[in-house]
């Protein structure tokens, strides 16, 4: 199982519940399961995965992947080629492959291999092919990353994986994540700070996780945006932990310093002219505290410049501080601590000095700086340090020169307060680079802190006063390590040993450990940037975790483990390593970092560099007897246990278990082989304990010419064993290698005759040079060394030299070519320059020159892209090392190849000629690749198209001797320049050839139809010019051709031949027309007889679905959910006020506050509700209300419904300011019109008596009215989903509305399913039958077949579900396996315009009796779900057209009005519905109406009397507009208004229908309906006459009824009580005083003309004030 563990997981990037999630970054596809660990792996083509495939750990140097801004970088584990193996005259890099070329780059010795680029996840057809002939190594190693495929390199193509294989990588996590964050501008400073990390750029502050991910983003003082104002730079980043404060400091404002929390970098103080304001000013500080809680800054800044312009001397803190390089200042003010005793100036005429960093040691405070060059380019001085004392105060104690090779630069500087060193990154002046230009020396702080010299007055005095000169050298007397271009350094303890972490100028960083006597070894490179960027002076180590360090470079910042550990193999190979940080973990037998080992506090399981190699667990193997092996476990067995031992030899080729033995408590075992197994075969040996296992593979060698007894004798001049542990590299081909040695140990004559030296040198070898200086890393064949007396020499070596701590390179040259030049062949090595030099015997090395490895050549772009097909083109590359390109190779799909040599530069450009391809006369795309010795890095891509066609000239010889030429050409993809045209013309005088001329190109024009070429010559020597004789030749590149005169004859032919031409288009024009009209009669008498039939099967379908189809309405539909009281009151009151609904329904205690008066409140609106009850004074306000011209039709509606919740306790009272005001109004009415009262809603009264008849005919609707109405709504229902319904429409196929009918789409079949309910805790009831049978049809949607289910199981069980609809999904039950049932998928069909179609049951191919469970969603569902323009379910949006199958080929005609009868139908269906219905609302319960209906129609009755109207259909429309017109029809159309139910678009037009036919029942005139009638009124024509009838006796059966006064009175006052207190009516009586407030002067003007009303006036003014006083205590 691949299970092994990785130090980060990419918690960024994946969730942590622990499931398998999908991600995409940058182009790959990764995998990442967060229950299991991660390893990554790139499996190359052709690759066998077999038990020798062994994971690597994330975090190697190979992870070269690039993020952006916070994004996390990917890294793979590469499974690489292994080369065929070289014969031993193959000289190297002869006939190399590209990947045994890249893995041929180990540096100078084994111990710092150069790494390679990875392989990204690729395509590509030469390099896979290439690769499919390469054998395979079968050994996992170190990461490469997961980054979008260089373009530079070939990536080999990865081919579709076994199955099996990506459920393993997918089970162990593919990928591991390299963390990184990218700034918009360059990084200025980095810094640790506890457990996250600073970084500034810019005008910005990022304070990131471990993880590189921002916490928080602080801007500079000033600014708005990190990268404006351009040229802002940070020039100090000091965490101060102790404190919790951060210390910052810009350019802005004459060197402006901030501190700040370091929470949240929000600003504290901020304190101007403290840091360096120039963009190259340097700023360095350090903190320190002379007693607790009392923090000082000791700050160091360069405030001038040698070479700054006049216009920066304001950046300067003041005229008279220039010199100023020190200051004290105290925190957090940044006020300087004193006068001049806190400052430090440099001498009046010294350079400005340049600080590098600034350190605590001890007492003394460090400040390493080096003098900034002369202007006057005298030699630089050395670099300093001052030192000085830990006080208030600034005590120069002296300063020391720093000696590191003369180098006059310090670059970086890191302390190592442990071990009391100092080590610092010194350069030479800048220059030429060399093999030597930079050094790292490391100096005692002892030292440092005793030989300082006191005798210097200024900073800086160190490089001129001769007084104070003292040289400091470093511990080892000279630089610790010599390197060409290091930058950055930072030193650390690890286990006793000083690790040194190095960064370069070129991308890399460097890790090299001192010995006991502060020694490096050859640095590892750990990592490498692909952009070759150099790594920024400031290295800083995770203070949490000290396996990772922060690389910082350009504008980029990346976490790198310390160490590559899983590049060793073996324990051996690790603990020889002598790398503190790695070690061998027994438990997962790798080497690893101690926090990659479970368990490894436990000693036993992590071993280090404290212990022997040798006591690494091995297996040994010996011959003891003629065909007897013994088998050993030799090692540290201790940290094993030990138990049950057994051991089994296996030949490896046939798994042939050649030997097995058990031995108990015994940990070695003894093999009897026969002579045919010894003989050269490769054996596997395994060792088992109870808890371990060991194996290894031996190669069995054939040494029988040199075995005497039982041992070998020296083979080789080494002492080998006929047992060889096998190596990664052998092939499994069996050699004789031994050669017999004389006994007395000489060697054979013919080595040593080769040993013997030859002649010796006359003179010393000098004054070398070499061709090329500039080669790649992949090495470099056939360099040529030009000196002297080089034929006169022997054994002439070629010393190449990098690190000075790696092993040199001694090259035996073996070509000499003349006493002048020799040839040689470097080998691959690092990117750094290196020494060169040659020496032979008796001489000592010629003195060295300097040659410079680079990375391989890359390419950024090609100019131009395109070429013609004879070649010859100039073409330019650009990129990066593009002078150590050998050849430039052109190929194409089609295995065309060629070679070009091309002209490069020092580094770029680098420019070619193209090939001749001629013989290709199409388009066609050729991959230009570079060539470095024998591998090909794919550059770009050149374009070749056909080569130009020139069409004709004009010759313009007017002017002669200034002549002009035009050329006319084809357009083409050329975009060929004017330099790149050569023309000639030629011409003869009596047949004398003249000289030809040569023409200037002056421009080149485009136009739609082809491209003039303008060209001018002026002649020396005019002369006649004869046409007739002129040629005109063009030559580009290799392409030259004859540009031909058109001749004006052809036009003559084709205008001659134009007539006959059209005269017989125009013949075939006709009778193609008459053929093609023949055809189209035909297809269209074809369609109209399959219309026809069409037409009649829906009509003949429709009129048997009318005859037949019937409704199956539910009876027993439950309790019928009927609203109570008070919700059914406010929706009648305020149908389109819901804001309303709240405040009414609350307690009318629940909203007055404690603290407020009650006696206050309770006067003020008991005082305006006996108010109210005085009917003179509400009648006069009402009036005086609505003569207002702003008391608009709302106002109106909601005073009346607020004065009816207000007075609902006194409907006795409320009725008697009905009447009156009715009667007011029939006042009014009578003048004009009376049959329009009441008719609509404008008045005060009428809205007013429609509240009064809700009240009093609640309990009529819900007693009698309302099972039959609520039968009706279900009904509506039942039919409507009957028939198909579009989600997105609401339309439906059966339905009262018109305007509602879906006539799209009319096929459909219903699908029986059987459905079983998943057993939830919200419905535990035994009595539930979960297994039930619902009907649905194919066109569903998921949430329409949902919605069925659940009536379906509410009709089963009387009861709902006990979940949501959006709380539950549907999943098809097919045997073992299980789909859920989802609208929207990834199955959806998109249509052309980019809709989806939503999916149906039938999208799912679910048939009749298919099983599906109703399940509980766990999370991520919604309530409602709405659908965009963007979705279609049966019908397009926007279109008219069917969405439906084609048939015979061709759509199907639909027309709407065949399917008006599924109207009809639809009516049918529910007719005895809603005839129930009518009647229930016109029926007389016993003999007996309604009390307020009998009440209210002899009041109108009476009114007419006693106005005389003797017009029986005026009482007839008073009565209809009163109580149909202003109640039920309202009812009727809003049943949500009586019930607890959700009113959809589609019922509510459905119901508007049945509304009209029941207004149109209380009609007293016949309808004339015609034909073109609208269906809505066609529908329920026949029916009207009868309604009219039944309406008629209605009403006269209620004016025949008796009722005394008494009983309406006794009704009134029991609904009053009934509803007492239902509703808020003191809120009610607030709202009322508003409008009183808001007209307060025009009521107070009408109660002052209204006689009797004094006594109101005067409690209006008293409620007034008690109401003013509320407001000013804020009580309102």
């Amino acid at each position: 199982m691949l299970s092994w563990h990785l130090q980060e997981a990419c918690q960024s990037l994946h969730g942590s519940q622990g499931a398998l999630l999908p991600s995409r970054r940058r182009g790959c596809r990764m995998f990442h399961s967060q229950q299991e660990p991660s390893v990554g792996f790139a499996v190359h083509p052709g690759t066998k995965l077999g038990k020798w495939l062994r994971p690597q750990p994330a975090g190697s140097w190979r992870a070269q992947g690039v993020g952006w801004l916070g994004k996390e970088t990917c890294a793979r584990t590469s499974i690489r080629p292994k080369p065929p193996p070289r014969s031993p005259a193959q000289p190297p890099g002869e006939e190399l492959p590209i990947a045994a070329a890249r893995r041929r780059k180990p540096g100078l010795n084994d111990t710092a291999p150069l790494p390679p680029r990875s392989t990204a996840w690729g395509s590509c057809r030469r390099q896979a092919a290439r690769a499919a002939a390469e054998p395979i190594e079968e050994l996992a190693m170190p990461m490469g990353p997961c980054r979008k495929k260089d373009s530079r390199r070939p990536g080999p193509a990865a081919p579709p994986l076994p199955w099996a294989l990506l459920i393993a990588l997918v089970g162990a996590g593919v990928v591991v994540c390299q963390p990184q964050y990218t700034l918009p501008v360059p990084i200025d400073n980095i810094a640790a700070s506890g457990d996250s990390l600073l970084l500034a750029g810019g005008n910005c502050i990022y304070k990131l996780n471990r993880s590189l991910s921002l916490l928080h983003l602080a801007h500079a003082a000033g600014a708005q945006d990190c990268a404006q104002p351009a040229g802002t730079h940070n020039k100090l980043l000091l965490p101060d932990l102790e404190g919790g404060r951060l210390l910052t400091g810009w350019t802005l404002y004459h060197g402006s310093c901030q501190v700040r929390f370091l929470g949240n970098l929000t600003v504290l103080t901020n304190q101007t002219e403290v840091v360096s304001c120039l963009p190259q000013g340097s700023t360095s500080g350090v903190l320190f505290a002379l007693q607790p809680g009392r923090r000082l800054l000791a700050l160091a800044a360069a405030y001038s410049l040698s070479n700054q312009s006049d216009s920066d001397l304001s950046c300067v803190p003041s005229a008279s501080d220039a010199r100023t390089v020190l200051t004290m200042r105290s925190l957090p003010e940044m006020s300087l601590t004193g006068g001049d005793s806190a400052t430090l100036k440099r001498p009046a005429k010294g350079p400005p000095l340049h600080f590098v960093d600034a350190f605590l040691w001890g007492e003394h405070l460090f400040f390493p700086y080096y003098p900034l060059p002369p202007e006057d380019h005298q030699a630089a001085p050395q670099p300093s340090v001052a030192v000085l004392k830990s006080q208030k105060d600034l005590s120069l104690l002296g300063e020391l020169r720093l000696d590191c090779g003369a180098r006059s630069t310090l670059l970086s500087s890191s302390l190592l307060e442990q071990a009391g060193l100092w080590a610092g990154v010194f350069s030479a002046e800048p220059g030429e680079w060399r093999w030597d230009s930079t050094a790292l020396c490391i100096f005692d702080m002892q030292q440092m802190a005793e030989k300082r010299n006191s005798n210097c007055r200024f900073l800086g005095e160190n490089n001129g006063n001769r007084d104070c000169q003292k040289l400091l050298s470093p511990v080892k007397k000279s630089p610790t390590l010599i390197h060409s271009d290091l930058s950055a350094v930072y030193a650390t303890i690890v286990f006793n040993k000083t690790v040194l972490f190095l960064g370069t100028k070129n991308g890399q960083l460097l890790k090299a450990i001192l010995n006991d006597n502060m020694e490096p070894n050859c640095p590892e490179i750990l990592y490498e940037i692909e952009e070759e960027s150099s790594v920024f002076p400031k290295l800083v180590l995770d203070p949490v975790d000290s396996d990772y360090i922060y690389l910082a470079f350009a504008n980029k910042v990346r976490r790198i483990q310390v160490a590559n550990c899983n590049k060793y193999g073996s324990c051996k190979e690790c603990l020889s390593a002598k790398d503190p940080h790695c070690g061998w973990c027994h438990l997962s037998k790798r080497c690893t970092l101690k926090g990659d080992c479970s368990h490894s506090n436990n000693s036993r399981d992590w071993v280090n560099i404290s212990h022997e190699a040798d006591e690494c667990l091995t297996i040994q193997i010996g011959l003891t007897g003629r065909n007897e092996i013994v088998m050993t476990a030799i090692g540290h067995v201790s940290a094993v246990s030990k138990g049950h031992f057994v051991c089994i030899v296996k030949e490896t080729k046939t798994d042939q278990v050649l030997c097995k033995k058990e031995e108990p408590q015994i940990m070695n075992c003894s093999c009897k082989l026969n002579n045919s197994a010894l003989s050269n075969r490769a054996v596997q040996v395994t060792l088992i304990s109870d808890s371990w296992n060991l194996s290894k593979t031996f190669q069995l060698k054939n040494c029988s010419r040199c075995i005497s007894t039982r041992v070998c004798t020296f083979c080789e001049s080494k002492h080998i064993s006929p047992f060889v542990a096998c190596k990664p590299d052998d092939s499994g081909q069996v050699q004789d290698d031994c050669h017999l040695i004389d006994k007395q140990g000489d060697v054979p004559a013919t080595t040593a005759s080769q040993m013997k030296a030859t002649t010796q040198m006359s003179e010393p070898l000098c004054n070398i040079s070499i061709e090329p200086v500039w080669i790649s890393v992949l090495g470099k064949r056939d360099v040529i060394i030009k000196g002297a007396n080089f034929t006169e020499a022997s054994n002439i070596t070629v010393v190449l030299t990098g690190t000075s701590s790696c092993k040199q390179d001694n090259i035996q040259v073996s070509k000499v070519l003349n006493d002048t030049h020799l040839s040689v062949s470097l080998p691959p090595g690092r990117k750094e320059a290196k020494s060169v030099c040659i020496k032979a015997n008796g001489c000592q090395c010629s003195p060295p020159i300097t040659v410079y490895y680079v990375s391989e050549p890359s390419c950024t772009k090609i100019e131009p892209n395109t070429t013609w097909a004879s070649g010859g083109r100039k073409i330019t590359l650009f990129g990066r090392n593009l002078n150590v390109t050998d050849s430039i190779i052109i190929s194409d799909d089609q295995r065309l190849k060629f070679t070009v040599s091309g002209c490069p530069g020092s580094t770029s450009p680098y420019s070619f000629l193209t090939p001749d391809v001629s013989l290709s006369k199409e388009y066609k795309c050729f991959d230009v690749s570079l060539k470095v010795e024998t591998v090909l890095i794919p550059c770009m891509q050149l374009q070749y198209y056909p080569d130009p066609i020139f069409i004709d000239y004009q010759l313009h010889i007017e002017m002669d001797p200034h002549l002009e030429l035009k050329l006319y050409k084809k357009n083409d993809n050329l975009n060929i320049s004017e330099n790149e045209i050569g023309v000639t013309l030629t011409h003869m005088m009596n047949d004398i050839h003249l000289e030809p001329i040569i023409f200037r190109v002056q421009n080149i024009t485009q136009t739609l139809d082809r491209t003039t070429i303008l060209c001018k010559v002026d002649r020396e020597k005019p002369g006649k010019i004869e046409l007739s004789t002129v040629k005109v030749w063009v030559t580009l590149g290799n392409f030259s051709q004859e540009v031909q005169k058109q001749s004006s004859h052809k036009y003559f032919y084709v205008l001659s031949l134009l007539p006959i031409l059209l005269l017989g288009v125009i013949v075939v024009a006709i009778l193609v027309t008459r053929y093609k009209s023949k055809q189209l009669t035909r297809k269209l008498s074809q369609q109209i007889e399959l219309l026809e039939c069409e037409i009649r099967k829906k009509i003949r379908d429709g009129f048997a679905e009318l005859q037949m189809d019937h409704l199956d309405v539910v009876d027993s539909f439950g309790t019928v959910p009927f609203l109570d009281y008070k919700h059914f009151a406010l929706r009648t009151f305020f149908p389109e006020s819901g804001s309303f609904a709240s405040i009414f329904i609350e307690d009318m205690h629940t909203n007055v506050s404690q603290s407020r008066d009650p006696r206050q409140k309770d006067e003020s609106l008991t005082m305006l509700h006996a108010l109210i009850c005085n009917k003179d004074f509400l009648v006069t306000l009402i009036h005086t209300l609505e003569k207002q011209k702003n008391f608009s039709v709302k106002d109106r509606c909601l005073f009346a419904s607020f004065l009816t919740i207000a007075l609902q306790s006194k409907l006795v009272y409320l009725t008697h300011i009905l009447e009156v005001l009715t009667k007011d109004l029939m006042e009014q009415s009578s003048n004009t019109q009376p049959k329009l009262m009441l008719r609509r809603t404008e008045s005060v009264v009428e809205k007013l008596l429609t509240n009064w008849m809700s009240v009093c005919l609640s309990g009529f609707l819900r007693e009698t009215v309302g099972e039959p109405f609520y039968k009706l709504v279900t009904a509506l229902n039942q039919r409507i989903n009957k028939g198909p319904v579009d989600v997105i429409t609401c339309k439906a196929l059966y339905t009262l509305n018109e305007d509602w009918l879906l006539w799209q789409v009319t096929e459909f079949k219903p699908v029986a399913l059987n459905v079983f309910f998943e057993k939830i805790p919200e419905n535990e009831s035994a009595d539930t039958c979960l297994d039930i049978e619902a009907n649905v049809l194919d066109c569903d949607t998921i949430e329409q077949a949902k919605e069925k289910i659940f009536q379906a199981f509410l009709n089963k069980n009387g009861s709902l579900y006990g979940l949501q609809l959006s709380e539950i999904g549907l999943e098809l039950q097919s045997g073992a396996q299980q789909k859920e049932l989802l609208d929207i998928d990834g199955s959806s069909v998109i249509l052309e315009d980019g809709i989806t179609k939503l999916n149906t049951i039938g999208h799912y191919e679910i048939s009749d009796g298919a099983t599906i469970k109703v399940f509980k969603k766990k999370t991520n569902f919604t309530s409602d779900v709405e659908y965009s323009n963007q979705h279609c379910h049966l019908i397009l949006p926007d279109s008219e057209e069917p969405q439906g199958a084609m048939h015979k080929g061709k759509q199907k005609f639909e027309v709407k009005e065949m399917y008006l009868t599924k109207l009809l139908s639809t009516k049918v269906a529910i007719h005895l519905v809603v005839e129930n219905l009518f009647k229930s609302i016109w029926s007389l319960p016993n003999n007996k109406a309604p009390v307020a209906i009998k009440y209210f129609f002899d009041f109108l009755d009476a009114q007419a009397e006693s106005k005389k109207i003797t017009d029986p259909d005026v009482v007839h429309i008073w009565k209809t507009n009163s109580l149909p017109l202003r109640f039920w029809v309202n009812i009727l159309k809003n049943p949500q208004f009586v019930f607890d139910i959700k009113k959809t678009p589609h019922i509510d037009g459905c119901l508007s229908v049945i509304a009209q036919a029941f207004m149109d029942a209380f009609s007293l005139t016949e309808q004339q309906l015609g034909k073109d009638a609208p269906t809505n009124k066609l529908l329920y024509a026949k029916d009207i006459p009868l309604y009219q009838e039944e309406v008629k006796a209605y009403y006269k059966a209620i004016r025949d009824l008796p009722l005394l006064p008494s009983e309406v009175e006794e009704f009134l006052t029991q609904e009053s009580k009934k509803h007492e207190n239902e509703l808020n009516e003191d809120v009610a009586l607030t709202e009322i005083y508003k409008y009183i407030a808001r007209y307060y002067d025009e009521i107070r003007s009408k109660l002052e003309r209204e006689r009797g009303l004094e006594d109101a006036q005067k409690d209006l003014l008293h409620i007034k004030a008690l109401f003013d006083e509320k407001k000013k205590c804020k009580w309102m």
